[in-house]
């Protein structure tokens, strides 16, 4: 199948460029053009094969999730001229994500096991599973690093350096909650527990907007809800839609973005398994079918959809 790997645009009144780990922003006057591609990271490592459908999958669930939450706070979103493209303002992004765990899962989960129990700042009680439920959701932000790894910090961190004022970040905090508020009660209609998840924000004319994606696969962690209680009792693993599964196939192969480490072979039943995996994820977040747009030609498919959005 033709996955996307990169893209190499040149839009009319293109300002710039940028290529994360899984987008391609094109910069033009003061819009975002935002290419979802079908690169894969973990552990911060953008992985060597891309995956089918992967870029559609992730754009649609956050064009989606971003048109149920503007009523919290505006967004970015302008429109989605393409399967895997969003339109946005450009704004001036703040310099952290904000995490929020609603349960001990992943890195938090780590971190308490190796007998840590605080997490940026905030304290966790004694006696806790994995994937146990917290007692409140807890915010747990990190840097935005441009390369390399996130870093754990608090609150009382980031306002002492001033990488975000006081005021702003009582309102990053504010709307954090009430945004995993809303997206746990969209995932429980859909037989979801919204695990964890990160939202970033940015500034335009002095105001807040959120900013990226949000409730996609690589921000944030499902579990299943039916069977979570009678699961975590006996003490079994839970079902989980995430890219967890993925951070699990590269730690049992030896791989954790270490320094000497190599990424395990990533065969084509790997990529088609990861594939189908993001499918269904897409399908019980969205409570709709996923439809499978024609990727034969899908690079020129693209740049034609936005030349003719720009237009």
């Amino acid at each position: 199948m033709n996955a996307v790997k990169e893209t190499n645009f040149t839009f009319e009144n293109q300002t710039g460029f940028y290529r994360g780990k899984v987008r391609d922003v094109y910069y033009i006057n003061d819009l975002l053009v935002v290419v979802a591609s079908d690169r894969i990271s973990a552990f911060d490592v953008v992985l060597p094969k891309p995956i089918p459908y992967k870029g559609q999958i992730l754009n649609q669930i956050a064009f989606k999730s971003l048109e149920a939450t503007k009523d919290i706070v505006p967004n970015w979103v302008i429109a989605s001229p393409d399967p895997s493209v969003t339109v946005g303002h450009k704004c001036e992004p703040f310099k952290v994500e904000m995490v929020i765990r609603g349960y001990l899962a992943g890195h938090a989960w780590r971190e308490y096991r190796a007998g840590k129990r605080s997490v940026c700042g905030v304290s966790l009680p004694e006696g806790l599973k994995e994937n146990d439920r917290l007692p409140n959701p807890i915010i747990t932000p990190t840097t935005k690093a441009m390369e390399g790894h996130d870093e754990d910090i608090s609150r009382e961190d980031i306002i002492a350096k001033g990488i975000v004022s006081k005021e702003d970040y009582e309102l990053l905090e504010k709307y954090t909650l009430a945004l995993y508020k809303r997206g746990n009660e969209i995932a429980e209609k859909r037989g979801l527990i919204l695990v964890d998840t990160k939202y970033e924000f940015g500034k335009k004319d002095g105001a807040i907007y959120l900013i990226d994606e949000i409730h996609t696969p690589d921000s944030s962690r499902y579990f299943y809800l039916e069977g979570y209680v009678e699961r975590q009792k006996v003490g079994e693993t839970q079902k989980q839609l995430s890219k967890e599964f993925v951070r699990q196939w590269l730690i049992e192969n030896g791989f954790q973005g270490k320094e000497g480490q190599q990424v395990p072979e990533m065969t084509d039943e790997i990529v088609s398994g990861i594939s189908d995996r993001y499918i269904e994820l897409y399908e019980k977040v969205t409570g709709e079918a996923f439809v499978r747009i024609n990727s034969s030609d899908v690079i020129n498919r693209i740049e034609k959809n936005i030349k003719s959005y720009l237009k």
